[in-house]
């Protein structure tokens, strides 16, 4: 078995998804389910649109045993934070804050009167926030938090609430700007200051900025916005465990909460990089600027989007907590999403991207 280069990629594309999709893509989408992976959706398309396929494998509610559908709906989790990064950047476009500027600056006073309490809110930049090089806590990473979670689904989460989890459950983990520590806390800052600066909830002030809706995507919302969204939810397994019934506020103020499509987070990364989110060339490459630190950090993060490598060649991403990553791979202009609805182990990558880029030779 060996990479393909992107000419041979290329010809391999044409021959897996235009000659004989829908028994090459399904056989792969097939491979994936398991005994403990009941779903997968999956979507490719290449930058000009020249080819596109969407598709869907294995059981949604195991209760019933209907089949997944290709467009069917999820929570994408922390792929949400490249939607909040990319419309705090829209709002540094607009003018109405400067990445170097103070959380202080910007936070209500209820919250910045609780994270004052462990942090100096005075030190610590909107673009520290971005990068997760802030210091903050994750208040996710609380056993308390999980437990909850798990112990009492519906219980409904404030943000306020999960501030509170951060100061009083973990201590900052050092100096703002000095290291890189993922934090779902630092996002949900940065989701209540579009909720600020747009007046209009998390889902509203995410599409005003961003322009979704100009752009087409009607199945990307917060959940509990759109029934028709809603509906379309698929079922989410963790250990075992349906968290179809999870109240959506444990992940909802900007470290998560959208729902979406394969197709549709395909059809956000394109438009982030062919220039349809920004006004400015210059702020998508201010979004994707390399960060280094002292320390080698565990992932190469830039402000809500992260690299990695899918079978040697470099790719942008972001993942989220629920078995979703969307990628883009610049040296071939293609684009992938998937859903696994049990999540995936073992890799940062999802294994169907691997497998849709290898072709075997006698």
């Amino acid at each position: 078995m060996k990479l393909l280069r992107p000419f041979a990629f290329i010809l391999f594309s044409i021959f897996l998804w235009e000659k004989t999709p829908a028994q090459n893509f399904q056989q792969i989408l097939d491979s994936e389910i398991s005994e403990s992976m009941p779903g997968i959706l999956f979507t490719i398309e290449s930058g000009d649109e020249d080819f596109s396929c969407s598709g869907a494998a294995g059981i949604n509610d195991l209760s019933k045993g209907d089949s997944l559908k290709t467009d069917q709906t999820f929570r994408i989790a922390s792929v949400t934070k490249t939607y909040v990064a990319a419309s705090i950047l829209r709002l540094m476009e607009k003018g109405v804050l400067k990445l170097d500027d103070p959380i202080s600056k910007h936070l209500s006073a209820e919250h910045a009167q609780i994270l004052s309490q462990d942090y100096d809110l005075d030190e610590i930049t909107i673009q520290q926030t971005l990068r997760h090089s802030a210091g903050f806590f994750d208040h996710t990473h609380a056993p308390e938090f999980f437990e909850l979670v798990l112990q009492t689904p519906p219980h409904e989460w404030t943000r306020t609430e999960q501030f509170r989890m951060c100061v009083e459950k973990g201590e900052p983990i050092g100096p703002p700007g000095q290291q890189f520590s993922y934090s779902d806390t630092g996002y949900v800052i940065l989701g209540e200051l579009i909720e600020t600066y747009t007046g209009k909830n998390l889902d509203g002030g995410i599409k005003e900025l961003l322009g979704l809706e100009s752009l087409g995507l009607a199945r990307t919302d917060f959940e509990r916005i759109d029934p028709a969204t809603d509906q379309l939810r698929i079922h989410q397994y963790f250990q075992g465990q349906d968290t179809y019934g999870f109240s959506p506020t444990m992940d909802y103020y900007g470290g998560g909460g959208i729902l979406s499509s394969t197709q549709e987070l395909v059809d956000f990364f394109q438009a982030l990089f062919q220039g349809k989110i920004f006004e400015n060339p210059e702020t998508l490459e201010l979004m994707l600027e390399p960060v280094t630190y002292a320390e080698k950090a565990r992932m190469d993060y830039q402000m809500g989007m992260y690299k990695v490598q899918v079978n040697g060649l470099d790719a942008y991403c972001h993942s989220g907590f629920w078995g979703t990553q969307v990628i883009y791979i610049p040296e071939i202009d293609i684009y992938m999403a998937a859903n696994y609805s049990a999540g995936w182990r073992g890799s940062a990558v999802a294994p169907i991207f691997g497998k849709v880029l290898l072709a075997r030779e006698d």
